[in-house]
């Protein structure tokens, strides 16, 4: 029968898409027989998954216990039957909506964001594939690859006493209690490095990035450590190779990565927010991957005060660059304008970090966390802000944790360059800046930290990042955008006066002047 690509499921539609291209041969190999197997389940007809006769819920660990800030997996179960045999009792995923989870007291914890359960699959009886036809077999395959997200992250409060927590879906609903104690047993695994009050290195530009640092809203789920703000060197050593494997007891004190670069007319300042995994519910074909870091551009109008005047702040999510106004002078030009900068405090923009993939944006239709409210729109989160403290969060919807600056060109720049051996960095690159711009200090740019789970080498330093449509269109080469922020601002964007393209300070590229003491 024929098979029309466009018309998958779309949850499966990724994966599918691969497959396509094997229709012709899929009876050649294994995993052509898979995909016609899975593009064979898309063409079938619909079938009526029956009413939903009860549901459980069920806590990962199996505990009716917490201590205070603990957390615990709760899932849905859903029990059920086809719609032409209400007699018969089945187990079935959620493949038809969320259900809708709510506390009974709003003070006794927090509820994540719903996620898909991988536990489910080995949950699944086996059983339930006897003496099914093929047909029935591949539905029901479709099915546990399609599931909806199933389960929430619960934290208990740090009062004790009892939550209560229930979900409903289509008309039938199910609760479970949590006593909240002391005395319960820690789920909570130790940290394995605690970092001292960092060295203050020579750094001139110190006290503009501290008044302009960001305050950020980092959204949480269900991995929520590696959700916090880090630093790459977490687990105690600089090898980025096992950072994803070391994530649950590395250490979850904040740190913001920051540079600085300087025209007669303009301050630019980069902001890098590190994470340990990139993750999902549904890691397939590169989604995921280990370390993680986007961040942000802004440009400061020099004027007759100690810290300018901020004008724009750029973020970069996923290889699409976002811009920002803070000034209504500035317009669009390469890019179009995606909102207006918030302020916190007169000089701090906000920022809101997405969850698991860890795209940095500023205000507007991509945020979900309100400042007005202080409130993050669908589950938990974190808000940070600059103390020069590198504080912990004590909790997946924590407010207010301190984190500390370091400096990229002693952190990051100097070790990129000692080589594949030192097992830190990889990718390695030559920059070509388009628009006769000036070249990098050195010949060849790490251009990824190195990680090996899940993706490959796929989190990039600062000077390795790219907007994918101004690289394609020629307009800014790999690392232009915050390498060159003078000339990469000046052709996103119109500024209300000139920016000049010469550099005062450029650690990163040839030609600048530098500080007396040749650093940043």
């Amino acid at each position: 029968m024929p098979l029309a690509c466009g018309k998958l499921y779309p949850v499966l539609g990724y994966l599918l898409d691969r497959c396509c291209s094997r229709l012709r041969r899929c009876a050649g190999s294994a995993h052509g027989l898979a995909c016609c197997g899975l593009l064979l389940v898309a063409s079938l007809p619909g079938q009526a998954p029956g009413p939903i006769r009860e549901l459980e819920l069920r806590t990962t660990p199996s505990v009716v216990r917490l201590r205070p800030l603990d957390s615990v997996v709760i899932q849905v179960i859903a029990y059920g039957g086809p719609a032409e045999d209400r007699t018969q009792v089945r187990h079935l995923s959620l493949n038809r909506g969320l259900a809708v989870f709510h506390l009974r007291d709003a003070e006794t914890g927090w509820i994540s964001k719903p996620f898909r359960y991988r536990g489910l699959a080995q949950d699944v009886d086996r059983a339930d594939l006897e003496g099914l036809g093929v047909e029935a077999r591949l539905h029901s395959l479709a099915a546990r690859l399609t599931i909806s997200q199933d389960a929430v992250l619960f934290t208990a409060a740090e009062r004790e006493g009892e939550a209560v927590l229930t979900a409903t879906l289509e008309g039938a609903s199910a609760s479970v209690r949590i006593l909240v104690e002391k005395d319960a047993p820690p789920l909570a695994v130790p940290e394995m490095v605690t970092f001292g009050p960092q060295p203050r290195m020579d750094e001139p530009y110190r006290s503009l990035a501290e008044h302009y640092a960001p305050f950020v809203a980092q959204e949480t789920w269900f991995q929520p450590q590696s959700d916090y703000l880090a630093r790459f060197d977490a687990d105690g050593d600089w090898r980025g190779d096992n950072n994803w494997a070391n994530a649950p007891r590395s250490s979850t004190q904040a740190y913001v990565y920051y540079a600085a670069m300087e025209t007669p007319t303009h301050w630019f300042l980069v902001y890098n927010f590190f994470h340990p995994r990139d993750y999902s519910d549904q890691c397939v074909a590169g989604t995921c991957h280990e370390n993680d870091n986007e961040g942000l551009v802004l440009t400061v109008a020099k004027d007759s005060t100690q810290f300018g005047r901020l004008l724009a702040m750029e973020t970069l999510a996923h290889n699409k660059v976002y811009s920002y106004r803070a000034h209504p002078g500035v317009q669009g030009n390469f890019h179009d304008l995606d909102g207006e900068v918030e302020l916190v405090g007169g000089s701090h923009p906000v920022v809101f970090i997405h969850s698991g993939g860890h795209g940095v944006y500023g205000p507007g239709r991509h945020s979900r966390y309100d400042l007005q409210e202080d409130r993050f729109h669908a589950g938990t989160g974190v808000t940070y802000v600059y103390k020069g403290i590198a504080e912990r969060p004590r909790h997946p919807a924590d407010r207010q944790v301190g984190y500390d600056l370091l400096p990229i060109y002693q952190h990051w720049w100097i070790r990129a360059h000692e080589g594949p051996a030192a097992k830190s960095f990889a990718g390695y690159f030559r920059y070509q800046p388009f628009g006769g711009r000036p070249q990098a200090t050195v010949d060849r740019l790490a251009g990824a930290f190195l990680g090996l789970t899940h993706g490959r080498n796929m989190a990039k330093p600062f000077w390795g990042w790219h907007d994918k449509e101004t690289r394609d269109k020629g307009v800014l080469a790999k690392g232009q955008w915050a390498l060159d922020p003078a000339y990469a601002v000046s052709r996103n964007l119109t500024l209300p006066a000139p920016v000049s393209l010469e550099y005062t300070f450029n650690a990163y590229l040839r030609g600048s002047k530098l500080s007396p003491d040749g650093g940043p």
